[in-house]
């Protein structure tokens, strides 16, 4: 579908909001920004508006992230809602904004969203959001801010180009985006590899307490709230941790999990590919990609440990047979 075609289901539409999930990744954010900054161009008589939880500060790098909306309680009433890399269900205080607009558009890429729009355009086989967003729009339109955004957005969401979702077709179009003359290597260094010096201490901590199990070819840590608290972190702090934890050795599922609240985690996995980590997630209410999904727990720290090693055991077995 071209963006052309998203653009004829806007006709007529005097108020865009564009939205995605909790805790916004670089997917995420790059996402509505790009978007955002394209939809002003191609309809500037309408009024368009984001809503996102702050993103972190590493995203100030685009320009006109302040103009994002982090404050939810508006009884506004648009005539349509994009949201972007998540079904409805993770659009957090922003879900009666989305459920109230007059129509409902989804875009992601997340295998496990069923559609949550008046239109759905979920595809699991791209790379990220960014890049299926780059084949919705009118090429002419996009300019060196919206091609910034989309690239840190594929950058983040296949590891700088590291991770399998990196296919042909996502390299031509990082080659294409190259082509606006930004500088990229100081745009990646900068959102992706760059880490505070209290971000550091705290993934050495999470690293350092981290435990093997499964005859080792699993691994899991966590960081409770009394640590966080010690450490003056937040979740924004916590980015990385779980794919630091992936890359050690014979390891084919990295678990890492912090405290939310009371007997409450936020879980991130992430597997080498024999573990269908989304599958998992999926089972406690969560969701993601085969070799990287996440969702929230309920329970002690061991018993959510527990009931994830069931599920990710029952697949190691299947590999086996």
């Amino acid at each position: 579908m071209k963006m052309k075609k998203i653009s004829s289901e806007l006709q007529g539409a005097k108020s865009i909001a564009v939205g995605g999930h909790v805790r916004p990744d670089g997917d995420c954010v790059c996402s509505v920004m790009a978007l955002y900054r394209y939809l002003k161009k191609e309809l500037p008589q309408a009024e368009i508006d984001m809503y996102l939880e702050e993103p972190p500060a590493t995203f100030h790098v685009l320009e006109g992230i302040e103009e994002i909306k982090s404050e939810f309680n508006t009884d506004k009433s648009y005539d349509v809602f994009i949201a972007l890399d998540c079904n409805d269900e993770r659009l957090g205080d922003a879900l009666s904004i989305f459920r109230r607009a007059r129509k409902r558009i989804n875009i992601d890429h997340h295998i496990s969203n069923t559609g949550s729009g008046d239109i759905n355009i979920v595809e699991p086989e791209r790379s990220s959001t960014a890049e299926l967003l780059y084949d919705l729009m009118e090429p002419e339109l996009v300019d060196t801010e919206i091609a910034k955004a989309i690239y840190i957005g594929i950058a983040h969401d296949t590891g700088v180009f590291r991770y399998s979702n990196t296919s042909p077709h996502t390299l031509q179009i990082a080659a294409e985006l190259l082509k606006f003359g930004f500088d990229f290597s100081s745009l990646i260094e900068e959102t992706f590899f760059e880490k505070t010096y209290v971000q550091t201490q705290i993934m050495g901590r999470a690293i350092l307490e981290s435990v093997r199990f499964m005859d080792d070819r699993c691994i899991v840590s966590m960081v409770s709230r009394r640590m966080m608290e010690f450490y003056q972190v937040g979740p924004k702090d916590l980015d990385g941790i779980v794919n630091q934890l992936q890359g050690v050795r014979g390891v084919d599922c990295a678990i890492f999990m912090y405290e939310t609240g009371t007997l409450e985690y936020k879980v991130s996995m992430r597997s080498n590919g024999l573990v269908d980590v989304s599958k998992v997630a999926v089972k406690f209410g969560g969701g993601g990609h085969v070799r990287a999904a996440g969702c929230t727990m309920n329970g002690t720290y061991h018993d959510n440990i527990n009931n994830l090693s069931h599920e990710i055991a029952a697949q190691l077995k299947k590999e086996q047979k």
